[in-house]
């Protein structure tokens, strides 16, 4: 990388792909997102030009080949880096037993999470395509993580799947959910809905919750220390809405993480 020129930062995930220009010193100067299998562009037009792209990516050859086109197209031969999970990184270990078999995202999104929450004990959650938990300790150990199905893929699968539920996209669901659910802070006993499209979004909405509350009180009980429970992702509205645990929202920790790698590597090659 040039020495003082921006990054651009490239989240890849499994519904759309996120971008931000950062500057050398840390501004961020431009961002947008791109959906999966349009022929939306980024407006790259007037952005100054970086010194390297850094792409976190977890969906697919295909995607990863959209996004090369696309830098080939503004700025040819501009370095890419595709990161992968490490055993160690900018502060945080990795306790998987295969390091790299982690998802570049979690990886990126816990090294985001540790810089933006120092000193504190950690449980991530992020609701998107899946829902993804990493537990991660104050020293910047994480210690491990559950995957479940998101809170979309959880409703659509039902609907799939049997006769007579209906099949309902986030859009549906959501719009279910703001008409009759009560807001988590006034809610009070279990929310039982009474037509069959609200039973499904409000079943799955509180399938999400239930499991991140179970984990955070576990993780709580094992550690016998205050853990910050950290949101994020595409229905992050949607689930958050039901917890009723104290919790911390972030829309950006794999960008933020991204950007820390960047740095880091540039320090180690003297950049």
């Amino acid at each position: 990388m040039t020495s003082g020129a921006p990054y651009l930062l490239i989240d890849a995930g499994n519904s759309r792909i996120k971008w931000v220009l950062v500057l050398a010193d840390g501004t961020q100067f431009a961002a947008g997102a791109l959906t999966h299998g349009g022929t939306d562009q980024p407006d790259w037009s007037n952005l100054p030009a970086p010194g390297s792209a850094w792409l976190s990516n977890v969906a697919g050859e295909s995607v990863a080949a959209r996004v090369t086109a696309l830098l080939d197209a503004r700025w040819p031969k501009l370095p890419l880096t595709t990161i992968r999970a490490r055993a160690q990184q900018c502060g945080v270990t990795n306790r998987y037993t295969t390091p790299d078999a982690l998802g570049s995202d979690r990886w990126a999104g816990m090294i985001g999470a540790h810089a933006a929450f120092p000193g504190e004990h950690l449980l991530l959650a992020t609701f998107g395509t899946a829902t993804t938990l990493e537990a991660l300790r104050a020293d910047g150990c994480f210690v491990g993580g559950l995957i479940a199905p998101g809170w979309t893929l959880m409703m659509r699968s039902l609907g799939e799947h049997t006769a007579q539920l209906p099949t309902l996209d986030a859009a549906a669901a959501r719009g279910l959910l703001d008409a009759d659910s009560p807001p988590a802070t006034t809610r009070r006993g279990p929310f039982f809905a009474t037509d069959t499209p609200r039973s499904l979004s409000a079943g799955c909405t509180l399938a999400q919750a239930g499991l991140i509350e179970r984990m955070w009180r576990d993780l709580q009980d094992e550690w016998q220390v205050p853990v910050r429970l950290v949101v994020s992702g595409g229905a992050v509205d949607e689930v958050a809405s039901a917890l009723k645990v104290p919790h911390t929202r972030h829309d950006s920790l794999v960008l933020s993480g991204l950007a820390l790698i960047a740095a880091e590597c540039a320090t180690e090659h003297g950049a």
